[in-house]
């Protein structure tokens, strides 16, 4: 096993997860849904807390796994969170019900992202967290860039991509975007962005205020 590897076990072993994260996970699990890995999830708990967020923006809300951690962390939020699958909001309503998140504190919208965050109104969010179609990437942060408050983040799970966005002879469409996006974010001055290794990677993007 190489020093990275040894790292990333170290980092996401080193998390101890919630009862109600945990049975959120397994059962992303059973279903095929791939969740935030626990070291994503405490990034996510840790931003959410840090800035007291108390607007957060989802895209992908599987069952719940990373809603979970952004409220158990800021505990005045509320959460708006975009998913094509009916059944997994479902499930997700029940985990944030059973770890005791308040219902008017959740809203939950099924559609596609694309079509719905046209919709959303703007600078209104401390927090938008992306983890949805990665095909899609570079419009959805695009959106987050718009919905995100000045001072507040865009965060985008996957942004390593399996490890082939480090790995310029992977040329595929989605590494591709990731490593566009990137590099057109490090040059922007309306942002500030940094990239933790965690899990499959995460994108963290502040918009800069005037």
């Amino acid at each position: 096993m190489s020093e990275h590897d040894l790292n990333w076990k170290y980092v996401d072993g080193a998390v101890v997860e919630s009862e109600p994260v945990a049975r959120a996970r397994q059962q992303s699990l059973e279903l095929g849904i791939d969740p935030v890995s626990p070291a994503v999830g405490a990034h996510l708990g840790a931003l959410a807390a840090s800035t007291r967020a108390e607007s957060i923006i989802e895209l992908g809300t599987g069952v719940g796994v990373s809603g979970l951690w952004m409220l158990q962390h800021a505990r005045r939020a509320l959460l708006t969170s975009i998913d094509t699958e009916t059944e997994y909001q479902q499930h997700a309503r029940q985990h944030f019900a059973d770890a005791g998140v308040q219902a008017a504190r959740i809203r939950l919208i099924t559609g596609r992202a694309g079509e719905v965050l046209p919709r959303m109104n703007e600078s209104s969010y401390d927090l938008v967290f992306v983890d949805a179609d990665p095909g899609s990437v570079i419009e959805y942060v695009e959106h987050g860039l718009r919905l995100a408050r000045p001072g507040g983040s865009v965060l985008v799970a996957h942004a390593l991509w399996r490890g082939r966005v480090a790995d310029p002879a992977k040329r595929d469409e989605t590494a591709t975007a990731f490593r566009t996006l990137i590099a057109e974010l490090a040059g922007s001055p309306a942002v500030a962005t940094a990239i933790s290794p965690a899990g499959d990677g995460l994108l963290q993007i502040v918009r800069l205020g005037d």
